[in-house]
């Protein structure tokens, strides 16, 4: 199933407490919802642990006998026993998770499965998919392809371009893979792509290299709005007026300002929204509610973010 928009999601969130309210007098029953996430580490999952935190504030004022606990983690191993002291700690009827690795957690989370918790994870799948009741995340392929549409119609598909890439990981690869996939199909000459780790400085200097080595780009595409910042600090020291368009992904709140503005340079954007932990611990908060079992995997569009339509997607109070 492809939850679309921001509207779409709240809807969805809507949705999900309308069933919580119609049925809370007919569940009372103590139920506890434990939440795992990376700590802020970065812009989107400052967004992540922004979000989680505020779907566990309504759905607690909404409905006393639902406890969310919300933990938050710097590392994978850091995670691993944040989720040991949390089963040990209460009996938890759900977990919402967002793995640092699959790997390193797919065992401790099918460990707290063994005792009967609803499992539901978020954007990171667990190396083995039977233990997750419900899936929700991101389109990563589509992240990277309707970008590379956009640009290449808007380049003519003749061009050079140059292509900054995350961390090695499932969703960096999904996001390339659509991106060059997409660019195989036309004129357009990929220069160079290299890792920039997510990180603003890392792209800001990985950036002046590109310019420092390639006297001509029509457009650089960094997957992920932290490093496009680091992309766009670097062009603007340069004083380079070669490139026509430096685009990003994931919907940063700074970045869909400049789509708002029209900016010439960054006049669109894609999302992978950290909001979709809100949705998550939404429908899980459903399981304990009557009649509204949520099962299954949830996958969210990446509909290019435009000046039209860029409000939806605009998140001010959020970190990211």
């Amino acid at each position: 199933m492809k939850l679309m928009t921001r509207s779409a999601l709240s809807v969805l969130s809507a949705a999900s407490l309308m069933a919580l309210a119609a049925t809370s007098a007919l569940a009372q029953e103590s139920k506890t919802i434990g939440v795992s996430i990376p700590a802020a580490t970065h812009g989107w999952t400052g967004g992540v642990v922004y979000h989680a935190e505020q779907a566990a504030q309504e759905i607690q004022a909404a409905f006393p006998h639902i406890n969310v606990v919300v933990r938050t983690s710097p590392s994978a191993t850091a995670q691993v026993a944040a989720l040991e002291d949390l089963s040990a700690g209460q009996n938890l009827d759900a977990l919402v998770i967002l793995p640092f690795t699959s790997e390193e957690l797919t065992g401790p989370v099918e460990r707290v499965k063994e005792n009967g918790t609803f499992i539901a994870v978020v954007d990171r799948g667990l190396t083995d998919p039977e233990i997750q009741d419900l899936y929700v995340a991101g389109d990563n392929i589509a992240v990277g392809a309707n970008t590379a549409h956009w640009l290449a119609d808007k380049l003519g598909n003749e061009g050079q371009i140059v292509v900054l890439r995350g961390i090695p990981t499932v969703i960096d690869d999904e996001r390339i893979q659509g991106f060059t996939e997409v660019m195989g199909g036309t004129n357009i000459e990929i220069l160079d792509i290299q890792y920039a780790n997510w990180n603003q400085d890392q792209a800001f200097t990985l950036m002046q290299d590109y310019l420092a080595k390639y006297p001509h780009i029509d457009a650089v595409w960094a997957n992920d709005d932290d490093m496009l910042l680091g992309v766009l600090e670097a062009i603007k020291q340069s004083g380079r007026t070669d490139i026509q368009y430096a685009l990003g992904g994931n919907g940063m709140k700074d970045v869909i300002e400049l789509v708002q503005a029209n900016d010439p340079m960054t006049p669109i954007s894609t999302p992978y929204p950290p909001s979709m932990i809100k949705s998550a611990i939404y429908m899980t908060a459903a399981q304990f509610n009557g009649q509204a079992p949520m099962r299954g995997n949830f996958q969210l569009d990446a509909p290019l973010i435009t000046p039209e339509n860029a409000d939806q997607f605009y998140f001010p109070d959020s970190p990211f």
